[in-house]
Formats: structure tokens, C-alpha cells, sequence
């Protein structure tokens, strides 16, 4: 049996009408009728009433839609599966991410490529803060959707996918609550909350700086494994937080507020993964990822 036959038969079942079947099989209105009739010959019988105003199936022709249409989408599908066997496109892929990145852009990505990809399982878990790279290095996960600057020399960096306003997080009693907004240089009387002890310190210098602009030394402090813990010790006004608008979009603390933070540059979001574990999978996300999302900013 023909299988360009069969697709023909079910085109013209949708669109009962020769022309536009021809249209959208790309094939000319005649070469249309001849396959039909080769299949008619085939089963023995009409599969369609044909007259000058309509085209309909007959009740043999609704039965054999059923069932070719059923036949028809599993050969598809066992030839897609196939394809993405032969082209390492199948199996798992682990996505990690922040979780003050969670949302946008990620989960459109993740929708988008599982309905491109459909032999692939892909599965998405949050990484701790005071550990981003570890779960990728250690395996768990194979794409991480992190915070920039990143400098590891096992790590690929693909491109900015969304970018946060600064924010400066700052307990209800803290002098600064009162502002409506802040400037790095009013930060240096202030003791910055430095983030956990394992964090890379490129990571944690592009969110808590040393010096101001001008030169000033910034007071630090460690702590806040989580991102809780963290707006927890901001709560009790031991220290303030150069953080940026997208973790509150996650994260609230009651006691709690944030300032637009002006003199630091935004929060860039971006995809790493391990150079040398690098496969078509990952290569097919990460370009999925840049080719559909423009930089996104957030807005607190």
C-alpha cells in the first residue's frame, strides 16, 4: 500500500473538498483524484460520494478514517521516535534552576521544547543558592538556569534570557525603609548580607560589591543559606540586601520591604551547562531558549 495514498485519504477527509486537499498535500487536484481512486480499488469499495457541490464520506470511508487516521498517527510517531533516537534527541533532560528565576522564561522554554521533543522527559528541580554549580557538576542536572556573572572554566554560559531591575531589601524599622529609593553610595553606614560561605565570590561580588563606585568600602556580613533565612536576617535589621526585583516575585518576608537600588548594574539570568557533557539535548534547549525569548525585565 501507498502510504502517500493514506495521507491523501485523510487530507481530504478533513477538508472534503479536492482543491484545498490538493493545496495542502501539495499536489495538482488531478494526482489527488487518481490516488483516491487507487485506493478505492484497492478496498473494493467507494470511500467518498462525490458530486458538483460536495464531497462526503461514505460510511465505509468514516470507518476507514477511523482507523487508518489511528494507524496513521502511530506509524508517525513510532517514525518521530526514531528520528530523535538516531539524532540523541530521547531519554532525560534535567533542568535546574534559581529560585528567584523561577517562572518566565524558563517555563516557556520547557513547554515549547517538550512539544518539539516528545521522546525526550524532561524534568525541572531548584538548586540551592548556596550551591548553584554543584548539582551539575555532580551530575544531577544537565542545563542551569542561574544568575550572571559566571567565570568557571568547566562551565558554558549561553545568553541572556532575562534581566532584573537591583532592589535594595531592608527591614521595616531600617532608616533606609523610609526612601523611596536608594543609591549604592547610601550603603556605606550599612552592613551587607554577603550570602552563604559556599558562594562563588564572582557571583557574590557582582551582587554585593567591596567598594562603591567612589570608593568606599561596604560592610559585609555572612549568612543566609536560603533565600528565607536570608529576608529573615534582613527582617531583624541586621543587615540589608542588594538582591533585584525577580526574587520577590517568589519570595516575601512580612517584615520585609524593597527600594529601587540605583549605581549596580541588572540581575542577568542565563543558562550554564558543563562544556564537556554538551549533546545535541542540550544544544537543542539551549537554542530553543535564545532563538524564542527576548531578555525579559522585571519590574517590582
Amino acid at each position: 500500500m501507498d502510504l502517500t495514498e493514506i495521507q491523501v485519504f485523510l487530507a481530504l477527509s478533513e477538508e472534503l473538498h479536492f482543491g484545498r486537499t490538493a493545496q495542502r498535500m501539495r499536489l495538482s487536484q488531478s494526482r489527488v483524484s487518481q490516488l483516491i481512486r487507487s485506493l478505492e480499488r484497492r478496498i473494493g469499495a467507494p470511500l467518498f460520494l462525490r458530486t458538483s457541490r460536495r464531497v462526503e464520506l461514505t460510511p465505509l470511508g468514516e470507518h476507514t478514517r477511523r482507523t487508518f487516521g489511528a494507524a496513521y498517527e502511530g506509524l508517525r510517531k513510532s517514525y518521530d521516535e526514531a528520528c530523535a533516537i538516531a539524532q540523541g534527541m530521547d531519554g532525560p533532560l534535567r533542568i535546574g534552576f534559581l529560585g528567584c528565576l523561577n517562572g518566565p522564561p524558563l517555563t516557556g522554554t520547557v513547554v515549547r521544547f517538550g512539544r518539539r521533543h516528545p521522546a525526550c522527559d524532561v524534568t525541572v528541580v531548584e538548586v540551592p543558592w548556596r550551591d548553584p554549580y554543584g548539582p551539575l557538576r555532580g551530575g544531577e542536572i544537565d542545563v542551569l538556569f542561574t544568575l550572571l556573572p559566571v567565570d568557571e572554566p568547566d562551565l558554558k554560559v549561553g545568553r541572556v534570557l532575562v534581566s532584573h531591575r537591583r532592589v535594595l531589601a531592608v527591614g521595616l524599622d531600617h532608616p533606609l525603609a523610609g526612601r523611596s529609593a536608594v543609591d549604592i553610595e547610601d550603603l556605606a553606614e550599612s552592613v551587607l548580607l554577603d550570602g552563604p560561605d559556599e558562594l562563588p565570590d564572582v557571583l557574590r561580588h557582582g551582587f554585593c560589591p567591596p567598594f562603591t563606585p567612589l570608593g568606599r568600602p561596604l560592610r559585609r556580613g555572612r549568612g543566609g543559606r536560603t533565600y528565607q533565612e536570608s529576608l529573615h536576617l534582613v527582617a531583624t535589621g541586621e543587615m540589608v540586601w542588594t538582591t533585584h526585583a525577580g526574587l520577590f516575585h517568589s519570595y516575601r518576608h512580612p517584615g520585609v520591604v524593597y527600594r529601587p537600588l540605583s549605581g549596580l548594574p541588572p540581575a542577568n539570568g542565563a543558562l550554564v551547562w558543563r562544556t564537556e557533557a554538551e549533546n545535541a539535548k542540550i544544544r537543542a534547549f539551549t537554542l530553543l531558549a535564545a532563538q524564542s525569548t527576548a531578555p525579559r525585565s522585571a519590574s517590582a
